[in-house]
């Protein structure tokens, strides 16, 4: 048998899905966010699409939307993406702007997010919360 591991080792992560409306997603991660475009293409085999860094990390996540689609899944409302933000004046200077271009604060399905973050719906329904914590610790 061979060398057994307790983890894999990724060299990236892709998060990826699906959109109905490309522009608006852009829009909202790319302008109100202020996520680095990282990158994109257009008509790839029938789709089109835009990759964003995260911070500090070798993960970024993608969009997509195949021509003539214009919807995406129904997100269930404990679909998340959570940003982990310690300042708490960054914190609200992102949810203000995001607000001031017409997202607005939605209740969490789970209360655990409630204590010390904001969730905000992005253009097709998906939740993104922003806690004013330093996140996990990985060791």
């Amino acid at each position: 048998m061979g060398k057994r591991f307790s983890y894999f080792h990724a060299a990236q992560i892709r998060i990826t899905r699906p959109t109905g409306q490309l522009d608006e997603i852009i829009r909202f991660y790319e302008e109100g966010l202020g996520l680095k475009r990282i990158g994109e293409f257009s008509q790839h085999n029938g789709y089109d699409g835009v990759m964003y860094g995260l911070p500090r990390a070798d993960y970024h996540l993608e969009f997509t939307q195949y021509e003539g689609e214009s919807s995406a899944p129904v997100p269930h409302p404990d679909s998340l993406l959570v940003f982990y933000v310690p300042d708490a004046d960054e914190l609200a200077a992102i949810t203000s702007k995001l607000q001031h271009m017409g997202y607005q604060q939605v209740e969490s399905e789970n209360p655990y997010w409630s204590h010390g973050g904001v969730t905000i719906e992005d253009p097709d329904g998906w939740r993104v919360v922003f806690m004013n914590t330093k996140g996990l610790s990985v060791k």
